[in-house]
């Protein structure tokens, strides 16, 4: 089947997609976004979160064939050309990135949770991140990207 899709922006079209295949695997490796992370293909690690109409998702557990017609933003969709998204900046900044596998999904969660919630606690954090799971890192130097980031983002007016 073929799947239209607009993502990041830009219409974009997957031919010959199995009807069992997932969102993931359409924007790897059919459209060539290697952003988000295939990691458990369960919805248990949170590495493949996009949003999907402005809802955070995890695109593993999303049938390609659902998307059609629908708006897709990777964490390749937050930056804007060269100038990172300001989540993504913090996470550099503050040295949230270690293997960086987890990485963009934390970044789309953590970006997604200041995006409705500009001044998020700690344990708003913590809760919102919950599901994005880290095997590098003991969680605080993604605490502080995300603290950093809500900072910056509420002192600009607004998110990416």
């Amino acid at each position: 089947m073929r799947v239209n899709i607009e993502v990041n922006g830009e219409q974009r079209v997957a031919d010959t997609v199995w009807e069992g295949e997932s969102l993931l695997y359409v924007l790897r490796e059919r459209l060539g976004l290697p952003g988000s992370k295939n990691a458990c293909e369960q919805g248990e690690c949170g590495s493949c979160t996009v949003y999907l109409d402005d809802v955070a998702v995890c695109a593993c557990l999303v049938a390609a064939g659902q998307a059609e017609g629908r708006s897709v933003r990777t964490v390749e969709g937050l930056a804007d050309g060269d100038r990172l998204d300001p989540m993504q900046q913090a996470f550099v900044e503050a040295g949230a990135v270690q293997c960086g596998f987890c990485t963009p999904g934390l970044i789309v969660a953590a970006h997604d949770l200041v995006r409705r919630n500009p001044r998020p606690s700690d344990l708003e954090i913590r809760e919102s991140l919950a599901g994005n799971l880290c095997r590098c890192t003991g969680y605080e130097k993604i605490l502080d990207a995300v603290r950093l980031a809500a900072e910056r983002m509420g002192a600009s007016g607004g998110t990416a």
